[in-house]
């Protein structure tokens, strides 16, 4: 079962995550961050992951410890749920439009944390949600995945479509690196060995 359970408690946070890597999309979110929310649930159904979040934090302040550390324990999960990943493709890639704005993440099941992000939001929010968050929840997945990640927006007029094709992108290069290789199976996809 590539499931993971996952609590995270901080003095700025308390975050719970239930993550299967083998779901349909199912999604349930209380973070109190509602964009996030619904860049969360691209990720799920372009993934094909269930995923069910809730996270309290300190938004009195801002939304930058919420979105950071829900990074982070999304990463603590994935790694979890992935376990030695062998039968895995490891690699995954997926270019998204969305209307005039375009994306390309690729990801590399990789052990090592490393993320290349390549944004120019044409503003500065959406709505309340400050657009820096976004490498802040990508910096905290990585770093705690244990992922290598690359993240390019091509195109873009309006940074909603921007975020938005990042995140479908991301479901699904995920999605496609988290695949089962049949021709692979109880391999460990790399030549050291180990990942």
């Amino acid at each position: 079962m590539r499931q993971a359970q996952i609590t995270r408690h901080t003095l700025e946070t308390q975050i719970s995550i239930n993550l299967n890597l083998d779901g349909t999309g199912k999604t349930s979110f209380d973070t109190g961050v509602p964009f996030l929310e619904h860049m969360l649930d691209q990720i799920a159904r372009h993934g094909m992951i269930d995923l069910e979040i809730k996270a309290k934090g300190d938004l009195h302040i801002d939304a930058h410890h919420t979105v950071e550390d829900i990074g982070i324990t999304l990463g603590q999960a994935l790694a979890q749920a992935a376990g030695d990943k062998k039968g895995l493709r490891r690699y995954g890639h997926a270019y998204v439009p969305l209307d005039e704005a375009l994306s390309r993440v690729v990801i590399d099941l990789s052990g090592r944390p490393g993320l290349e992000l390549n944004i120019n939001f044409v503003r500065a929010h959406i709505g309340e949600f400050d657009v820096d968050l976004v490498n802040e929840f990508f910096q905290g997945f990585v770093n705690h995945a244990l992922v290598t990640l690359h993240i390019d927006n091509l195109s873009g007029k309006n940074a909603h479509h921007q975020a938005e094709t990042v995140f479908k992108a991301f479901g699904r290069a995920l999605r496609m690196a988290l695949e089962l290789d049949p021709a692979a199976a109880g391999i460990i996809p790399s030549t050291k060995g180990t990942l």
